[in-house]
């Protein structure tokens, strides 16, 4: 199997430090091996995002050096009931005049949280309130979870509204990579979340333990998550349980959600879970109800659904996803009104959908209560492996293009000229 690469982060394309400085703001930098009482220059660089926090005024840009920061539980910038979250960006920028946060061009900051380990607390490593920030080419590892009954850590946590998150690479931890609760308008863009296990607690199934979750209240509308990739996270690899507002997936990918790299079975292993509101009374549902969209995804070898409606009260639009060897590749499950009772899926908009791999193509639909177009499941066309480029899904595991977009891959792309491709193209509308 090829190994998780962390996202190169050679930022050729980005604005030089100096000229957006003289565009916006002034530049502020920050080292592993800098100083807080320095003056924040790139040769005498703070030492904290603290410390650049305080200096930086909406249009200016912080520039992170590259190395290990090996935060410890001394950093913690706020401590509240059960949640410690290490780093706070909570000083806004305006429209116009964003703060930034961005890997210096070439160079890879690591934020090492392994060493972060409060007593009975929730532990977040990035946890940003602030708006129109943007954060680009952070890494972050290790985030630990110290409690054994019902908990989550999170590697970024995302309160805030028209913010922009771009090229993170957020692994080898205990912790969710993305949980999104409060805010409209952000986008969470070519993100990576990869081999994160809650093994600490509830019996160390992770069970909260997803890529990437969106849960938006109400009023937080806007949220887009587009380029992101998911794989060998303990749990799901996209969530938006308890939505609220409608939320947008584009052209990401899941892959071996639900299960270790050594292959043992762990939490859910959805690739993407998308709606449904668990338990919660009827009585509180959102009205209207969202309707999420997931457009251009793929969903493969992950333990459980590829694509799952979750008992949703209502239809989504899924759209020109492709589906591969996931337990079942379309899972269109929902609820009536008293989020109670099960049914086969209503509402949902399914075109241009591919899947193969699996004798679970496509569950829990009322073909009749739903709009399919053009998806493999309903040509009526027989095809096998031969009608693939590739079949390989550790292709979707290999390093990203330079400027930080997905790997080009053949997989599931249908061979050119092929009855397949021919097909399908025939059935778009």
């Amino acid at each position: 199997m090829i190994p998780a690469v962390v996202l190169q982060l050679a930022l050729a394309q980005e604005v030089a430090p100096e000229k957006e400085a003289a565009a916006g703001g002034a530049a502020w930098y920050v080292a592993p091996d800098g100083n807080d009482l320095s003056a924040g220059t790139i040769d005498r660089p703070f030492q904290s995002l603290a410390r650049a926090q305080q200096a930086v005024k909406p249009g200016g840009i912080v520039l992170l050096r590259g190395g290990t920061y090996r935060l410890r539980e001394s950093d913690i910038a706020s401590s509240q009931g059960i949640f410690a979250r290490i780093i706070v960006l909570d000083k806004s920028g305006t429209e116009g005049r964003p703060i930034r946060y961005r890997a210096m061009p070439g160079e890879i900051p690591i934020l090492d949280c392994s060493e972060v380990k409060p007593a009975g607390q929730r532990v977040s490593a990035l946890y940003v309130s602030g708006s129109w920030l943007e954060i680009a080419g952070i890494e972050i590892t290790g985030v630990q979870v110290t409690m054994t009954g019902h908990t989550q850590s999170i590697c970024v946590e995302s309160q805030g509204s028209h913010n922009r998150f771009e090229r993170l690479s957020l692994h080898d931890g205990q912790a969710i990579g993305v949980y999104h609760v409060r805010g409209k308008d952000n986008l969470f863009l070519d993100c990576d979340a990869w081999n994160n296990w809650d093994h600490t607690s509830e019996g160390g199934r992770g069970g909260s333990v997803d890529g990437f979750g969106c849960h938006p209240t109400k009023g937080s509308t806007g949220n887009v998550f587009r380029g992101c990739r998911a794989w060998f996270n303990s749990d799901d690899g996209y969530d938006c349980i308890n939505a609220h507002e409608s939320v947008t997936f584009e052209n990401c990918w899941a892959t071996y959600s639900g299960l270790s790299k050594e292959g043992k079975n762990l939490a859910d292993g959805n690739g993407f879970k998308i709606g449904g509101f668990g338990s919660l009374d009827a009585s509180r549902l959102p009205d209207p109800m969202p309707r999420h969209v997931v457009r251009g995804c793929i969903a493969s070898r992950n333990k459980a659904s590829g694509f799952y409606a979750n008992h949703h009260p209502g239809g989504h639009d899924w759209l020109d996803n492709r589906a591969y060897r996931n337990g079942t590749n379309f899972n269109m499950l929902c609820r009536l009104a008293d989020n109670r009772t099960d049914i086969d899926g209503f509402g949902h908009k399914l075109a241009g959908n591919l899947g193969h791999g699996t004798k679970r193509d496509l569950v829990n639909i009322d073909l009749a209560e739903c709009q399919l177009s053009g998806n493999s499941f309903n040509l009526g066309l027989p095809f096998t492996d031969q009608d693939f480029e590739s079949l390989d899904v550790d292709e979707l595991l290999t390093p990203r293009q330079q400027d930080g977009s997905l790997p080009q891959a053949r997989f599931m792309q249908p061979v050119p000229r092929s009855e397949l491709a021919k097909r399908l193209q025939e059935s778009k509308p």
